[in-house]
């Protein structure tokens, strides 16, 4: 099974935080599972650590591609149609890194991983 990582979900598993769902925990480990990381949660978490909202035991340049590896995570990159698909999303939700993943889930036809109940009113495919 293919599934996206909403941001918060990716930094959860890496620290092993408790606000991740133990089956989004148990999904993400599952070896048969394709996990995927969009690029937009990766510009979400480069302004984060630029702006000091987000702090890592490590440079974001070192962090990321090594928890990439280390979890057999992979990149789901911005395709033109998921940007244009964004232009016709309603506005149920504000946040621009989220709309783009739900974008991508919609047209990858890939279920999300995410806690944020507002990407249901979208049709999306949301795990928990």
């Amino acid at each position: 099974m293919n599934l996206l990582l909403d941001t918060h979900s990716f930094i959860w598993f890496i620290d092993d935080h408790p606000a991740l769902s133990s089956h989004a925990r148990d999904l993400i480990a599952e070896p048969t599972h394709t996990i995927f990381l969009s690029i937009a949660s990766i510009w979400e978490m480069a302004i984060k650590v630029s702006l000091g909202k987000l702090e890592l035991n490590q440079p974001f340049e070192l962090f990321l591609p090594y928890h990439l590896i280390r979890n057999n995570i992979n990149i789901l990159d911005i395709a033109i149609d998921h940007a244009m698909r964004v232009a016709t999303l309603p506005f149920h939700h504000r946040d621009p890194f989220d709309r783009l993943i739900i974008a991508q889930s919609l047209i990858e036809n890939i279920p999300i991983i995410g806690s944020d109940a507002v990407f249901d009113a979208y049709g999306v495919s949301r795990l928990w």
